[in-house]
């Protein structure tokens, strides 16, 4: 029986090119590049129309001609959605099973319980994959939106407010937080738009609308390196379409 075996090189993903030229996941009846005795494979949750799902990492790139390794942030425009999603939840599942090969209550070896489980043989402490949850937003005031480029930006575009979620907060408390702390505006009128899987390595962005309540930009120095006020006629570069910050850019250029 043929399964989708999304491979992975360091950060990247191995894909199969087409007589076409399109790219896609190896879909076979056997692993695409030889497995060895001490690679960890993982069976993840099948496809929608029921094909299995197998994962596992590589440490040195292919060498049959069809098959290429991309970055997973460039897949999202190789593959269809469900195949992107997929690779993504596959990368995370790789991280954590790397991330927790020793309890880290006695220092004990974790062994596979449950397909998204693990199990100390030790004290018995049971672990499973952990998202760090994250906020993003898009501040408005009148025709004007809030755009801010951080310091660890790769390139010379404008994001959204973000942030990690604290213990003991909402997420509606997270985005006043973060807008405060990283722009020194206040805001109002905190609505949900929709979030995204984020496996870079293993997040959860939920995007919100909200509306300028006072306050005058002061940046937050150590995060972020410009800020500004944005018609539709004036946008900077914005980010990429696989984000859920140019969706909500979407959403209010398309409102």
């Amino acid at each position: 029986m043929k399964s989708y075996y999304f491979v992975f090189c360091k950060d990247g993903l191995l894909l199969e090119q087409q007589a076409n030229g399109s790219m896609t996941v190896p879909c076979r009846e056997e692993p695409p590049i030889d497995v060895k005795a001490w690679t960890h494979q993982m069976t993840v949750a099948p496809m929608a129309d029921g094909t299995p799902v197998v994962t596992y990492a590589i440490d040195t790139p292919p060498t049959d001609g069809n098959l290429v390794v991309l970055p997973l942030r460039q897949s999202y425009y190789k593959l269809d959605r469900e195949l992107y999603l997929k690779a993504g939840k596959c990368q995370e599942l790789l991280y954590w099973d790397q991330n927790t090969r020793f309890c880290g209550v006695c220092g004990g070896q974790m062994k596979m319980s449950t397909e998204i489980s693990k199990r100390c043989e030790e004290c018995g402490k049971e672990v499973w994959p952990q998202l760090a949850t994250a906020v993003i937003v898009l501040i408005h005031r009148g025709d004007e939106v809030l755009l801010v480029r951080a310091k660890n930006f790769r390139t010379d575009f404008y994001g959204l407010v973000a942030g990690f979620v604290e213990t003991g907060e909402t997420l509606e408390e997270a985005v006043a937080r973060e807008a405060f702390e990283e722009t020194g505006v206040s805001i109002k009128n905190i609505r949900y738009f929709g979030s995204q899987p984020w496996p870079y390595p293993c997040g959860l962005m939920v995007g919100f609308h909200a509306d300028y309540a006072g306050g005058d930009i002061h940046l937050q120095q150590s995060e972020i390196a410009k800020g500004g006020w944005f018609r539709r006629d004036n946008l900077p570069t914005i980010p990429e379409p696989l984000s859920i910050a140019r969706m909500l850019l979407d959403d209010w250029l398309n409102s």
